[in-house]
């Protein structure tokens, strides 16, 4: 038994977090609760407030479909506009924010697999300054993305 811990602690760390970079990273997480309460939570752009550490508002400019605009207003720091560029319902999202010469990508997927829901936020700087704001940005917000997906977990199990 005390062989296949550190064979089972390795699969569990790739499966839960497939990126190792500060400029290009995820987490996933999992729940009893269907997959359109994690939706549900994740699509309610108002409320990203409630799990999302350091966003003070955000602002959805129509509905949640693919082209649709709306703002980021931090805690702390400039707000940034992002748009909706990918849309599965009930799947899978991506929204991204233009950052000094790249992007801001990140993409949030649902998956149900033997009864429970796994759910992955993708984080991803791109451009030549990928390295530089991902060390300066993604860093803490890598660190932190373990305790985000707790909380919506939380909020979606409480529905």
């Amino acid at each position: 038994m005390k062989q296949l811990f550190p064979i089972i602690s390795i699969l569990f760390a790739m499966a839960t977090n497939a990126q190792q970079t500060n400029y290009h990273f995820s987490h996933t997480d999992s729940t009893s609760v269907t997959s359109d309460k994690i939706w549900e939570v994740w699509t309610d752009v108002p409320n990203w407030k409630q799990w999302d550490r350091g966003l003070k508002e955000a602002i959805l400019d129509g509905e949640f479909i693919v082209g649709t605009k709306g703002k980021l207003i931090p805690d702390k720091g400039p707000k940034s506009r992002f748009v909706i560029s990918e849309l599965e319902p009930n799947k899978s999202y991506t929204f991204k924010t233009k950052i000094p010469f790249g992007w801001l990508i990140i993409k949030r997927t649902l998956v149900v697999k033997e009864g429970k829901t796994f759910f992955t936020h993708d984080v991803e700087f791109t451009g030549v300054l990928k390295r530089v704001l991902g060390n300066r940005l993604g860093k803490n917000y890598r660190a932190m993305l373990p305790s985000v997906l707790a909380e919506i977990k939380r909020i979606a199990e409480s529905k």
